[in-house]
């Protein structure tokens, strides 16, 4: 395949981590789906390049609109190269006390976060395996938070434990039909998420604490980095943080 024949679905594309990683794909050659539930960022997005990019409004905790998105993309460009996995919500208002968490509350950040990401990996694994030439990858927007927690933070660091173990799977299951899969850990991305570490947030010990920064471009510059690996290679785990954030030193 040359360069410009790969195709790319960035889930969560309308802002942030999602957004980046799609402009730097597109701007490497890669055609874009970009998947998201808000058509407007969606299209904001697609206006900041002149790439091959496609708006496909997707609610993924619909398992209709997964498939919706995937057949969308295979009619329009004929396959599927590479998922990016990145729709993700960090819950309530920004966290709430573990005592505190409504069932609702869970619910709502799990169908997202877990069972989001296992419809459009599901999706985009069927289609892998059955193109022709076979094969593809899948990269997991996990945390630092698939590793250890923030406080207040239980349904989100929950579900980013489990993306390890779902990467995991995918990785074995995909080893018959050419399909990498891999994950990567993002601490202090500055996106409009993160923008209340740089004024303080709360700390392990209670405390509030301002937390530095990275340029989100790093983030995406790794994704092109694993998504342009030959399949014969796999960054199975890796980690992009910023590196005076208080992740290492704790505990």
């Amino acid at each position: 395949m040359t360069d410009q024949s790969r195709v790319a679905v960035v889930t969560g594309a309308g802002s942030g981590i999602g957004r980046s990683v799609a402009l730097a794909l597109a701007g490497a050659g890669w055609r874009v789906a970009l998947a998201g539930r808000r058509p407007g960022p969606l299209a904001e997005t697609a206006s900041l390049t002149n790439g091959q990019l496609r708006c496909v409004p997707t609610d993924v905790t619909s398992p209709a609109d997964v498939t919706t998105l995937f057949e969308e993309v295979h009619r329009h460009w004929g396959r599927v190269d590479l998922l990016f996995n990145n729709a993700g919500v960090f819950g309530p208002g920004g966290g709430v006390r573990f005592e505190n968490l409504s069932p609702e509350d869970w619910r709502a950040v799990v169908d997202v976060n877990l069972t989001g990401a296992f419809l459009c990996a599901q999706a985009a694994f069927r289609l892998m395996r059955d193109q022709s030439p076979r094969g593809g990858r899948i990269i997991n927007n996990g945390s630092l938070s698939a590793q250890v927690p923030r406080p207040h933070s239980a349904p989100y660091t929950a579900t980013k434990h489990a993306i390890t173990g779902l990467t995991k799977s995918i990785s074995l299951d995909g080893r018959a039909y050419g399909i990498a899969c891999g994950q990567i850990d993002i601490g202090n991305a500055a996106t409009e998420m993160t923008a209340p570490m740089a004024q303080g947030v709360v700390q392990a010990n209670g405390s509030r604490a301002a937390e530095p920064l990275m340029d989100v471009a790093d983030v995406a510059r790794t994704v092109l980095h694993m998504a342009e690996l030959p399949l014969e290679a796999n960054v199975q785990f890796v980690t992009v943080m910023a590196t005076g954030m208080p992740f290492i030193g704790r505990g």
